[in-house]
């Protein structure tokens, strides 16, 4: 009696699954229960399939992720002819923004951006695009790769935040409570509760404006 071959072996397991549809069911899962729902064995749960079929794919969790975080990075919307139309700060703003919102839209994928640095063919094209931004805008080497680094790390501490951000009802509570300190001891809140909390949308551009300024600022001193 002769021995199957291993394709009939592997046509009588479970079907495989198109990368596609994997990456999307992972990226529901973040959406829907957090970054540390994502295991190899959750995934294929919500796949009803089983870990063989996802290893096929992904040698461990780490290229799972690798894959899912470089799925939202395919998400940023830039067109690359738009941005070489702009000055070199505007497009940095655009690319900042256009990351956040990506982010935005998976609020709950900021930890997994934590665990490596992204090196997906999305993420290479983004920062690619950044680098050659800052470059060609008069900055050093040096110096446009740590402005890359901190924008980047900058957007990832916003992302963060949003997904622990409060609801209309907590900013009204906290707005609240800072119109009703006491005088004596907290003057300065006081003086300023008219714009607290601040938004986190505004937080955001306000802090990129910074940015983006003390950059051109090192720029000139070269």
């Amino acid at each position: 009696m002769t021995s199957s071959s291993p394709a009939a072996r592997r046509s009588r397991g479970r079907p495989a699954v198109p990368l596609d549809r994997i990456l999307a069911a992972a990226l529901r899962l973040v959406d829907e229960e957090g970054a540390e729902a994502l295991s190899m064995r959750t995934l294929a749960q919500r796949l009803e399939s089983g870990t063989a079929t996802l290893y096929r794919h992904f040698g461990n969790r780490a290229t799972l992720i690798t894959h899912v975080v470089d799925r939202v990075f395919g998400e940023v919307d830039l067109d690359a002819a738009s941005l070489a139309e702009l000055d070199w700060d505007q497009a940095c703003r655009t690319v900042a923004r256009a990351m956040f919102e990506a982010l935005g839209r998976h609020r709950r994928i900021a930890p997994l951006l934590m665990e490596q640095t992204p090196t997906g063919p999305n993420a290479m094209v983004l920062r690619e695009r950044c680098l050659a931004i800052l470059l060609d805008g008069g900055l050093p080497p040096h110096l446009a790769a740590r402005a890359y680094a901190t924008l980047a790390r900058y957007v990832l501490g916003f992302a963060i935040q949003l997904a622990g951000s409060g609801d209309a009802a907590e900013q009204t509570r906290a707005s609240a409570h800072f119109h009703h300190v006491s005088p004596a001891e907290f003057p300065a809140t006081l003086a300023v509760a008219d714009s607290l909390p601040v938004p986190l949308e505004d937080e955001f551009a306000f802090g990129l404006d910074l940015i983006v300024n003390g950059l051109r600022a090192a720029g000139r001193a070269g």
